[in-house]
């Protein structure tokens, strides 16, 4: 009678083996990407006649309202331009001018899905100049809410007579 018992238990174990190790598992869950994560980074806005602001700035892609644009993303996703948001120069400034009590304003242009900055700190290029947006020294090929920044990039406003 053992013998039968026993064999039951072995062929019960193995049974139960077989079970478990054809059944389907479980699929892990992919890492979700870490979208949109805040950044610091080096800002710099040079008007006309000198600097007008230097600092590190913690920032993400966000909502900004200018006075002029009214209230858009600027998160990097703007015109298809990343799949996820992103930290972006735009919201950087934005952050900026939040944190350190100064005004920028922008026009928002639907055409571009962007803002056009067009005055920082008082200081407007109106007909004669712009502010040009670079990151580490190159300007930037997109909109300043399309362009994805990173940790330590130096990100600068430059005021540019045409």
């Amino acid at each position: 009678m053992r013998r039968i018992l026993a064999r039951r238990s072995v062929i019960t174990t193995v049974a139960i083996g077989l079970a478990l190790a054809s059944a389907p598992t479980v699929a892990e869950a992919a890492p979700k990407p870490h979208t949109n994560a805040a950044v610091k980074v080096n800002l710099t806005v040079q008007g006309p006649d000198g600097l007008l602001f230097k600092g590190k700035i913690k920032t993400k892609g966000h909502d900004v309202t200018t006075a002029t644009g009214g209230t858009h993303k600027c998160d990097g996703t703007n015109g298809g331009a990343n799949p996820s948001k992103v930290p972006t120069p735009t919201a950087a400034l934005d952050d900026a001018a939040r944190l350190n009590y100064f005004s920028w304003d922008g026009t928002w242009y639907s055409s571009f899905d962007d803002f056009s900055v067009d005055t920082i700190k008082n200081v407007s290029g109106g007909g004669s100049a712009y502010w040009s947006i670079s990151v580490n020294g190159t300007p930037t090929p997109v909109g300043g809410c399309q362009f994805k920044i990173a940790a330590g990039d130096e990100v600068a406003f430059t005021w540019t007579s045409f």
